[in-house]
């Protein structure tokens, strides 16, 4: 059990776990605090520069950061006198005097103006800034106006810490400081992946999806409602909040799951443009009276229904079960096949086997993640007895060694890559082996790019390795498999000396590698698409 730190806070006893702020205990207790460089995120560490959450601790000369100082045995804070929020208004005002026009802000409802409204700030008695940065529209999807800036760093430390891509710093010095893409390139003409995770972040409007600016930067209305789902996309699994206007998504924010702790890649954030393209099917369609079946058809996306007319849902699926019931008794069973989808969820996946199988009597059922999946599927069946995996990319965090081979997750999961980058960041030795190059080799403690096609030599190598050293666990052998003997026997042709030449990586590289990941007390092998 983690010690328990006993404190005063407004007069009133109070309890700190190890670890937490004032701040963490002040919200815990339903005591408000304002915030604005500080995130109160998963992978979001408190900075302490923007001094809105400033409290008075007893026997101090200053004030103290809330977000940042822990409390010690028997300190005496005090949030809610006249010192502190005499201070916390003036950091408002000041931030305030450089701030656009309310009625013409570019998010008069962001959780700067927030805090204003429940300080009493209305306006400043500071002189504004004599140049305001000119907007910054190079970017498809997200509108940069630093004109509302007030430099709390959290896009920084969403962009390098929480999605480790890099791209956003600080430049100059004192009252020249500035947020910057790559080398003071504009947004669309830097590295930027479009994660969209410091516009989650920003507490001002200086950084917005696009659609929320109109062509003057002044914010384009509120939505009207929330719907909390799931990314439609790839199987990490993302949790999301998508934000509606007129029955429109406007933009998207990433949810606290298990999965993805709030973050969304290019496409969960950005890429629902086409729910409202012109040519979309929102309505069933059967092919019209006359019109024959023609693989050299030209049809006008936009106007179907020279070709097709429009149906209820009804008469579509009797349609389609018709159709579906001649192939079946004029050419029997193994004239139909059935393809289910990665998109959809296991019940849905089971109810399309159960309706080949049982109704179109066949199993010539298939799926498109058997182009990818079915030989580790077929390997972790016999070798673990499931076809799932032992550990997830979120276990990263907590391993030791990571070893990342036939895979490119910056580019097919850039979620899950993040929870190797945070890894790496935090000191764990990544291993990358690929022919390629790819983004995350430059967080990697080695590269090995092996030649293409020769995998399997890499990987025999290191197995040659692990048992010819002895660096394998003889007890759960012993108890937990079979066939090592085998394996033992069969791994003594392939030495890193001998395979060198094949794989093309260093016999002194492998024989590192393969020690490295024996060795250590936590291993993880992440494997998927490339």
């Amino acid at each position: 059990m983690s010690e328990t730190i006993k404190f005063t806070l407004d007069g009133k006893p109070a309890e700190a776990q190890s670890g937490e702020t004032i701040w963490d205990v002040a919200k815990r207790g339903g005591t408000t605090i304002p915030h604005l460089c500080h995130r109160p995120k998963t992978g979001y560490r408190p900075d302490a520069n923007c001094r809105a959450c400033m409290v008075e601790i007893k026997g101090e000369r200053v004030l103290a950061p809330s977000c940042r100082r822990q409390p010690t045995e028997g300190m005496e804070v005090t949030t809610d006198n006249e010192r502190a929020t005499k201070a916390r208004r003036m950091v408002l005002e000041l931030l305030l005097s450089d701030q656009p026009e309310r009625r013409k802000a570019h998010d008069p409802d962001s959780l700067f103006w927030y805090w204003a409204d429940k300080a009493g700030v209305a306006d400043s008695r500071f002189e504004a800034r004599a140049a305001c940065p000119a907007p910054d529209r190079s970017h498809a999807a997200m509108a940069v106006n630093l004109d509302a800036c007030i430099q709390c760093n959290l896009c920084v430390r969403a962009c390098r810490e929480v999605q480790v891509n890099d791209v956003i710093g600080m430049a100059g010095r004192g009252h020249k400081s500035k947020i910057v893409f790559d080398m003071d390139d504009p947004m669309g003409d830097s590295t930027c992946v479009a994660c969209g995770e410091c516009v989650q972040a920003c507490p001002t409007g200086a950084l917005m999806p696009a659609t929320m600016v109109d062509e003057k930067q002044v914010h384009a209305g509120k939505p009207d409602r929330t719907v909390d789902s799931l990314c439609p996309y790839c199987g990490v699994g993302c949790q999301a909040t998508f934000h509606v206007k007129d029955n429109k998504i406007v933009y998207v924010e990433g949810k606290d799951g298990y999965s993805n702790e709030n973050r969304l890649c290019v496409k969960g954030r950005f890429g629902f443009d086409y729910i409202d393209h012109p040519h979309r099917l929102t309505k069933p369609l059967i092919r019209k009276e006359g019109v024959e079946k023609n693989g050299e058809m030209e049809l006008d996306p936009s106007n179907p229904l020279t070709h097709f007319r429009e149906a209820s849902w009804e008469e579509a699926l009797n349609a389609a079960a018709a159709g579906l019931k001649k192939v079946l008794d004029r050419d029997g069973p193994s004239a139909m096949a059935g393809f289910g989808s990665a998109k959809g969820s296991n019940e849905e996946a089971y109810m399309v086997q159960k309706l080949v199988r049982q109704g179109f009597r066949t199993n010539n059922v298939d799926h498109c993640t058997r182009l990818c999946h079915a030989s580790s599927v077929a390997a972790l069946m016999e070798g673990m007895n499931s076809g799932a995996v032992t550990a997830s990319f979120n276990d990263a965090k907590d391993s030791d060694v990571i070893i990342v081979i036939g895979a490119r997750p910056t580019q097919n999961h850039p979620v899950a890559a993040t929870f190797l980058k945070n890894a790496a960041k935090q000191g764990k030795r990544l291993y990358i082996m690929d022919p390629r190059r790819q983004d995350l080799s430059r967080h990697a403690t080695r590269h090995l790019q092996f030649k293409a096609g020769q995998d399997v030599a890499l990987l025999n190598a290191m197995i040659h390795t692990i048992i010819d050293e002895g660096l394998t666990d003889v007890q759960y052998i012993q108890a937990n498999t079979e066939g090592f003997e085998a394996l033992k026997e069969n791994s003594k042709q392939f030495s890193p000396e001998a395979m060198e030449a094949v794989c093309g990586i260093e016999a002194s590289v492998i024989r590192e590698v393969a020690r490295d990941y024996a060795t250590a007390e936590r291993s993880l092998i992440f494997w998927g698409m490339v």
